[in-house]
């Protein structure tokens, strides 16, 4: 099983979230157990973001067992027709492609998505198998 994993619940476990953070580890938990969680190249951006310098942030991710994993060609192709889509039918630029991004690498190259933006990605990558740490 591989679980692909949205910044948010990174933010959550290294930000100690309190309303958060104990439910996203805890799923975090969970999914390390089945197999392997990976991070594509927008999540890890977006969390490195969150660090002081890259060395703390690697020990960070590695001290998970976070992977990191690119986003192949097929995948980005995804999340720009579905982007196209969404914009298509009305779509505030709220949304950018980076979402969409993230949604197609976990539609295109894992099992399933751990985030807790569980309406979004539903409607948008239909057939992928959300992990909501809040319900």
């Amino acid at each position: 099983m591989i679980t692909a994993i949205d910044t948010s619940v990174l933010i959550d476990v290294f930000g100690a979230d309190s309303r958060f953070g104990v439910a996203s580890a805890n799923a975090l938990r969970l999914c390390l157990n089945e197999g392997a969680v990976v991070a594509n190249e927008v999540v890890w951006s977006e969390t490195r973001g969150a660090f002081g310098a890259d060395a703390p942030f690697v020990q960070a991710m590695q001290a998970l067992g976070i992977v990191f994993s690119a986003s192949t060609q097929k995948s980005a192709t995804l999340a720009g027709v579905t982007w196209q889509r969404y914009r298509a039918s009305g779509g505030p630029r709220v949304r950018v492609i980076a979402d969409f991004l993230i949604g197609a690498h976990a539609a295109v190259q894992c099992d399933r998505l751990l985030t807790r933006d569980r309406g979004y990605y539903k409607k948008y990558f239909g057939r992928l198998a959300i992990v909501d740490p809040t319900t």
